[in-house]
């Protein structure tokens, strides 16, 4: 599977290998890594990675990316869906960035980016969430398009929905 693109970041498909290093912590000579990633989350998104690909299959086009500078191919997160399109057509996502460079922008960016290949691809609707107390994750969510739609004692949902589903969708929007 090809890298997805947007105008500042690539989006890496994450690879068996990809995660086993992400795991272990060993960073690819290839793909240099920004101070403190991989987060926890990458971790633990890695290792969800794994077992579903131990379990059933690598779930492709539908796993993990991680988000890239295009500038230097500096590793700086990951965004990914947490498994294929449901039988409605919706899938659910996550992300997250090292602390260095957040508030740039990047994690909107690759939410985007995801979006439109979601698109791209016959999703008909995008879900995530955050912690009411996790403010930016929120405005990400929203930068990217997404809109509140609903809220439980712990974390507040959003969601993007398509009636139509576009085939030549942009991500470097």
């Amino acid at each position: 599977m090809d890298d997805l693109v947007t105008a500042r970041l690539v989006l890496h498909p994450m690879t068996v290998d990809d995660a086993e290093r992400v795991v272990a912590g060993e960073s690819d000579s290839g793909a240099p890594w920004a101070p403190g990633y991989p987060t926890d989350g990458d971790v633990s998104a890695a290792r969800r990675y794994l077992d579903t690909c131990a379990n059933t299959g690598d779930p492709q086009p539908f796993g993990n990316y991680e988000i890239r500078l295009r500038e230097d191919g500096l590793a700086i997160g990951g965004v990914g869906f947490h498994g294929p399109a449901d039988a409605n057509g919706s899938v659910t996502i996550g992300y997250g960035l090292v602390p260095s460079v957040r508030g740039k922008g990047y994690a909107a960016e690759a939410l985007r980016g995801l979006l439109s290949f979601a698109r791209s691809r016959g999703v008909t609707c995008v879900k995530g969430d955050a912690d009411h107390d996790n403010i930016a994750s929120q405005h990400v969510m929203s930068a990217a398009g997404m809109r509140p739609a609903g809220q439980d004692e712990r974390v507040r949902y959003f969601e993007i929905a398509w009636t139509d589903t576009a085939t030549e969708a942009d991500p470097r929007s």
